[in-house]
């Protein structure tokens, strides 16, 4: 089942734009992040801080080489929650989880969690 999640939505579209940076104009003044992301084979980074960690994890990225597909989501109060995959042309190339804490008065993101592996994908029914 998947509900509005509509900061993560648009972050995920963003982030798979031409402009990426855009996500930027997404997050608040106290904006924090913490993204691990593993390669598989126990190669993993993480990606941490505020707004400078999030301008360095977008300067090492590939940009239009992956596309983020959420396959379930919601939204608990404040808190937007979601599973996902991510497909580099059209194939499996990893699963997400991502959990967001949006600001009630802006819509944007101060706090965001990410980890991705390519060691495991949910198999997906929609029963």
């Amino acid at each position: 089942m998947t509900t509005d999640t509509p900061l993560l939505d648009a972050w995920f579209a963003t982030m798979d734009s031409d402009e990426p940076e855009r996500v930027l104009t997404k997050i608040t003044d106290d904006f924090e992040m913490s993204v691990v992301f593993s390669k598989g084979g126990g190669q993993t980074a993480e990606f941490r801080g505020d707004r400078a960690g999030l301008v360095g994890y977008l300067e090492q990225r590939e940009k239009n080489a992956l596309v983020h597909h959420l396959v379930r989501a919601t939204a608990v109060g404040d808190v937007e929650l979601g599973l996902g995959t991510v497909t580099r042309d059209g194939r499996f190339e990893a699963s997400f989880n991502v959990t967001a804490l949006v600001d009630p008065a802006s819509g944007k993101c101060r706090r965001l969690l990410i980890c991705r592996t390519p060691e495991i994908a949910f198999p997906m029914s929609d029963q």
